[in-house]
């Protein structure tokens, strides 16, 4: 019995080693950021036994000395919200990638503060004597709230072996080398958007007045599709949005109910998205005979959106009760969203017609007024999506597109974002 713990003793009784490795690093935010790569420093301690056997499985430890860059200036990171994890290069006799992951545990990161990531192990069976050299490879670091967002960085330069394990023979015999190769850091998702297009396209009429009303008893009204040139005020700054929108309208009385509809806004989600968080909202801004504005809304997202999947932008409604007899234009207006605890304004360049309706003054309608202040650039209040801020040929609004004021922020502060003009 004594013999056999001293078997198993044999490996914990070699001293481990430790040792300091550093690297240039690059770190990629999510792509609907729009935000630069960050360019930093790794410094990472290695930690394995010093000597070992073939068949003995070991422990590896990966020590974050230096993170790539701060928690920039935008928002405290809480506490026990943090994983890394990582792969780490087997190298010479034997050839692997070894898996390393670390707790989600951390102290609360404040702004401007170094991040403060947890060890990462991972383990190794050894199949071939030799020396064999470990050397850190890409790292992904994951912040799970509000929603859970990933950041990936990889190095820029050859990196040096941080260790090396003296691995001999069992009972006189080296077996058959058997690469151990074992899946690295989390799973990348690239889903590709798969554009439904919400907007019924077709316009009523050829000019520039947008969907005009018919005589008789018609009740259905279709707009023309529009683009609007937005510009957007967002928590990570100023950014511009082209969209395609239109207006469509049913008469109910002398009332009409608004649908706004997006063409072509599809994307995919960058993150895992928790139900109930996502909800736009418009201010219809009224012309011609009438005045004001009238206030449009989508539903929020009504199950949870698993990162990758696509995101539709939800059609707006609202009832609009005019004011004011006579030919009375529809426009699209300022889209405001809120999206987990952060606004984003949107205000188009120009007002273009997508709808003209003859309209006949209902009692406490909106000429002079309406739901809202009057004027195109009134500002709405609502919560939701976001429009898109790349360069889409499509152009159409994305939802959550400028969520990167939460999206980016939380999943990017990890330590690598920071918001352009701003970047170290």
């Amino acid at each position: 019995m004594l013999g056999g713990a001293g078997i198993l003793l044999g490996v914990a009784a070699v001293p481990a080693q430790a040792a300091e490795v550093s690297y240039k690093t690059e770190c990629i935010p999510p792509a609907i950021s729009g935000l630069p790569a960050v360019q930093g420093t790794t410094k990472v301690e290695i930690t394995a036994p010093a000597e070992a056997k073939v068949g003995d499985e070991v422990t590896i430890t990966w020590k974050f000395a230096q993170a790539a860059s701060k928690n920039p200036d935008v928002l405290d990171l809480d506490k026990d919200t943090v994983k890394p994890s990582g792969t780490l290069k087997a190298g010479g006799a034997q050839t692997a990638s070894i898996a390393m992951e670390g707790p989600r545990q951390n102290p609360a990161i404040p702004k401007n503060s170094d991040m403060k990531l947890s060890d990462m192990t991972g383990r190794l069976k050894l199949t071939a004597a030799g020396d064999v050299t470990l050397t850190p490879d890409a790292y992904t670091i994951n912040v799970n709230k509000p929603i859970s967002t990933d950041t990936k960085c990889t190095p820029k330069e050859t990196v040096g072996s941080s260790a090396t394990i003296k691995v001999t023979a069992a009972g006189g015999s080296t077996p058959t080398p058997t690469p151990t190769p074992t899946p690295s850091g989390e799973p990348t998702d690239s889903a590709t958007p798969s554009p439904t297009g919400s907007g019924t396209g077709g316009a009523t009429g050829g000019d520039d007045s947008g969907g005009a009303t018919g005589g008789g008893g018609q009740t259905d009204f279709t707009g023309k599709q529009v683009s609007v040139a937005y510009a957007c005020k967002t928590p990570i700054g100023d950014k511009n949005a082209t969209s395609p929108v239109q207006i469509n309208a049913r008469k109910s009385g002398g009332s009409y109910a608004l649908t706004v509809t997006f063409g072509a806004s599809v994307m995919d989600s960058p993150a895992d998205i928790p139900a109930d968080s996502v909800k736009p909202s418009m201010e219809v801004a009224l012309g011609g005979a009438d005045k004001g504005t009238v206030h449009v809304e989508g539903p929020t997202n009504s199950g949870p959106i698993k990162s990758g999947d696509p995101i539709e932008v939800p059609d707006l409604k609202g009832t609009y009760k005019p004011g004011a007899t006579g030919r009375s234009t529809l426009s699209p207006g300022v889209l405001t969203v809120m999206a987990l605890g952060t606004t984003t304004t949107c205000t188009p360049a120009t007002s273009e017609v997508s709808l003209t309706l003859d309209t006949s003054e209902q009692a406490g309608g909106a000429s002079g007024g309406g739901s809202s202040s009057s004027g195109s650039g009134s500002t709405g209040s609502a919560s939701g999506g976001l429009a898109e801020t790349g360069s889409d040929s499509h152009g159409a609004l994305k939802a959550l597109g400028l969520v990167a004021g939460t999206i980016i922020l939380l999943g990017g502060a990890v330590f690598t974002f920071m918001p352009r003009g701003r970047t170290r």
